[in-house]
């Protein structure tokens, strides 16, 4: 048995802090040697610069109440440890004639220094962010970042943008501007779509151009709207709102209904704060506007905004002074769902030999009865994961290891997946020792009835996967499944005698007989020239 090299301990711990138009939003992360980062800590505090639009100055109460906020934020930071804050201004204090004066006093008096940064850099670190965070392929999709003062567009797909653009066009300063009745009327919401249009002219083309067909939504607004949707279709968000997808069937059943309902009414929809309820009508008119002018057919929302990608940018241009390791730092920026599944194993050491072993024949198993067990392509690469990570329950303690491993996964903040997904992951790993699913596990219980039975089946798999690996030497060189006579007949061919992985796999079998309807029986063939089972790389994009 062999553990992963990498070191476990983190490099260096930063802030990075959005001074938006509507909120200061903070996070604190640890920057680990590979040049991944893991979240410490978070902190929002909604200020409303801009109470009555954006003008020419930041009234003192704006200032004040910026200031407190992000004195608040600080003590959390000297609290935390941090050895550095980035502080970025964005829209409201850049647009701001005293904006500089802020700044100062920010120095003065919080001793935080902010940068305030142009709308193209904050839409290209916003893109960053995303392409980091949500998992994408090579169809362009539409990024947006609505904000109070400005709104972030980026065509990008995993690789590259193809536009990106920064408009005056946010909430705070749309509803300043624009609306005056409570709810807004049919004539104000006539006005602003007239407004963005004219605005986002060139964005238009370019997305017709492009084929856009899914937006991507960062940020306050977008989350807003992702939290209220999910709570209307009892979806949960309880380990993530990252990779919430609707459909804009089902923002357009949302709009119609909540665009029409007045200040009362709003404060009480659940997943709404308090602060924006009176500036969210523009952020909504804005995206069913694009809904419909671009014939979007998905809407999905990222929690990976401005911070992340400053704390991205961070990294590439600290690499050498925060010693990383560079072979292990070209994770950052591939898929983010094979790229948080490998940064989580080299964090908590896993047994990599062993764990790779036990996936490819998991996988294998999986190959051989997808068909029987109506298993959807998808679950094959979650089965994957969930065979990388089942035994980083390690890391805390060897006894009850396997719910120490559902522990790590449900809380180490995985990007790419859905909370469904992640449930999935976390449950197969825990399952793979011990108990087999049951009503009386809170994890399990509470999934549907349908992922519940996709739990069962990929954890049968790989309990009896993990079995045949019992010794944790890889002593099975080849396996071969056979189906006769009513029964599943596995043939091992080994380095060494049988006996113990055998018995590690028939002692784990119950669930495997349960799914598949039949006995399992397993043999050893004849011992001589060893023939090597194929052990592919499960990260080979990851090393040169």
């Amino acid at each position: 048995m062999t553990e992963h090299s990498s070191n476990g301990t983190p490099t260096k711990r930063i802030a990075a802090i959005d001074l938006g138009t509507n909120s200061f939003h903070a996070v604190i992360v640890d920057i680990y040697p590979d040049g991944s980062f893991r979240t410490v800590d978070k902190l929002k505090e909604m200020v409303i610069l801009a109470e009555k639009g954006l003008g020419d100055i930041l009234s003192e109460d704006a200032m004040d109440r910026g200031l407190a906020a992000l004195k608040k934020i600080k003590i959390l930071c000297d609290n935390q440890g941090v050895e550095e804050i980035l502080a970025y201004a964005t829209s409201a204090i850049r647009e701001a004639r005293n904006g500089g004066e802020f700044i100062q006093r920010m120095i003065d008096e919080v001793q935080v220094k902010a940068l305030a940064i142009s709308g193209k850099i904050e839409a290209e670190l916003i893109g960053h962010a995303v392409q980091h965070g949500i998992s994408l392929d090579e169809k362009p999709v539409l990024m947006v970042d609505i904000g109070g003062g400005s709104v972030e567009f980026i065509i990008a797909n995993n690789k590259e943008f193809f536009y990106s653009t920064s408009k005056k066009v946010g909430v705070a300063r749309m509803a300043a501007q624009f609306v005056s009745t409570d709810p807004i009327s049919k004539k104000e919401k006539k006005k602003l779509r007239n407004h963005f249009k004219q605005e986002l002219s060139e964005l238009f083309e370019a997305a017709e151009k492009h084929g856009i067909d899914t937006i991507i939504g960062s940020s306050g607004t977008m989350e807003n709207i992702g939290q209220m949707i999910a709570n209307r279709n009892s979806i949960s968000t309880k380990m993530t709102l990252n990779e919430l997808q609707f459909s804009s069937k089902s923002y357009k059943k949302f709009y119609k209904d909540f665009i029409n309902r007045d200040h009362d009414d709003r404060l009480g929809e659940k997943g709404l704060d308090d602060k924006r309820v009176d500036i969210i009508a523009p952020g909504l008119v804005l995206l069913r506007l694009l809904t419909k002018k671009l014939n979007i057919q998905d809407i999905k929302i990222s929690e990976s905004a401005l911070r992340e990608g400053m704390i991205l940018q961070y990294i590439k241009k600290e690499k050498e002074s925060l010693n990383l390791d560079l072979l292990a730092a070209k994770t950052v920026g591939r898929n983010p769902r094979r790229r948080s599944i490998f940064e989580l194993v080299r964090k908590y050491r896993w047994h990599e030999d062993h764990s790779t072993h036990v996936t490819n024949m998991a996988l294998q198993l999986f190959d051989e009865l997808q068909e029987q067990l109506k298993l959807p392509d998808g679950d094959r690469e979650l089965l994957e994961y969930a065979g990388y990570v089942h035994d980083i329950g390690y890391f805390i303690s060897r006894r009850k290891h396997h719910k120490h491993t559902l522990y790590l996964i449900r809380h180490s903040d995985l990007r790419g997946f859905n909370n469904e997904e992640i449930n999935i992951i976390a449950n197969v790993a825990r399952y793979h020792r011990r108990s087999t699913p049951a009503s009386r596990h809170k994890y399990y219980d509470r999934q549907s009835s349908g992922v519940k039975e996709r739990i069962r089946k990929l954890s049968g798999i790989l309990r009896v996967a993990d079995g045949l690996d019992r010794s944790h030497y890889q002593n099975v060189q080849k396996l071969e499944m056979e189906v006769k006579d009513g029964k599943t007949h596995f043939y091992i061919t080994t380095e060494s005698d049988p006996e113990l992985e055998i018995w590690g796999a028939m002692r784990k079998r119950q669930l495997f007989e349960e799914i598949t309807g039949r006995p399992l029986e397993i043999y050893p063939k004849e011992q001589g020239e060893v023939v090597d089972i194929e052990q592919p790389d499960p990260f080979p994009e990851y090393k040169s």
